[in-house]
């Protein structure tokens, strides 16, 4: 296990203060500007499941309000809106500096037999024929400004394999689709709630990026300012994240300085184990005078 591993599960085990309120460090995400979304959406989640001993959840919708602060803490205040005879669901508010940075609806359900059936995994092959990110990320090193080089090359927890990757600072117009291969391989071992967290946590991941591909856009260019303003996440299968899974995205719509983007996640059995939607700001940079 690597250091980036072991943060990021020290990340998601989030501090019970009092009862219905827990606590999350800043530090340690994918950015050391400010809280990575993810991170934030993944210890809601754990909060969540702090007072839920017994379900799994199956949905979460969650606003990003806020810019977090990556030095200090995080408090995440639950509130039990309801527990049922077969679903409970739970209202998490992120609060730093007083204020809100995020709020999060979560529900969960219990185990229940049902009619089953899904879209099929797309034809992409394996994880193993695409280049590691941060392979591609040192090959780059020297198209980054050094202020900002140790930011862009610090150890990440989670593996990712771009299918087809772009140019980073030069991208072509392409098609919305947009895949990457992920897992975390430290999840090995960790209960289905951790699972869950952790891949909640890589959801925010890329997903964003689907929007910028039909402009010829990355984060990186500096031609656009980029923030996830919202995240829906829905579970179906059992999550085993230190296996290889396929992100498959894309972006139907952008206009009004916004994208809407959709995702499947796939193990490498074909099973959907999750899907995700988001809306992000995509704001043109327009150049000063």
């Amino acid at each position: 296990m690597t250091d980036a591993h072991q943060t990021l599960l020290d990340l998601l085990e989030v501090e019970q203060l009092e009862v219905d309120l827990f606590r999350g460090t800043g530090q340690g995400g994918e950015t050391s500007t400010r809280i990575f979304g993810g991170q934030v959406i993944g210890q809601a989640l754990a909060a969540a499941y702090g007072t839920v001993p017994h379900r799994l959840c199956h949905s979460l919708h969650a606003y990003f309000i806020r810019p977090g602060d990556p030095e200090i803490p995080v408090i995440y205040q639950v509130d039990r809106a309801r527990d049922g005879g077969s679903f409970t669901t739970r209202r998490v508010v992120a609060i730093q500096h007083g204020k809100q940075i995020l709020n999060m609806s979560a529900s969960f359900h219990v185990e229940e037999p049902g009619r089953h059936h899904q879209h099929p995994m797309p034809q992409v092959s394996g994880p193993e024929n695409w280049p590691d990110r941060n392979k591609l990320r040192a090959d780059e090193l020297d198209r980054v400004p050094e202020s900002r080089r140790a930011d862009f090359m610090r150890p990440r927890p989670i593996e990712l394999h771009d299918v087809n990757p772009r140019d980073m600072f030069e991208p072509e117009i392409t098609s919305d689709e947009n895949q990457s291969w992920f897992r975390m391989s430290a999840a090995k071992g960790s209960s289905p709630q951790m699972q869950h967290c952790m891949l909640a946590y890589a959801s925010d991941m890329n997903l964003l990026g689907s929007s910028l591909r039909p402009h010829g856009l990355t984060w990186m260019n500096g031609k656009v300012m980029t923030a996830s303003l919202d995240h829906a996440m829905w579970f179906h299968a059992p999550v085993h994240f230190e296996n290889w899974h396929l992100y498959t995205m894309n972006s139907p719509w952008t206009g009004g300085a916004r994208g809407f983007n959709r995702g499947s996640i796939y193990n490498q059995d074909g099973v959907l184990v999750a899907s995700t939607a988001q809306e992000g700001l995509m704001r043109e940079i327009k150049p000063r005078d």
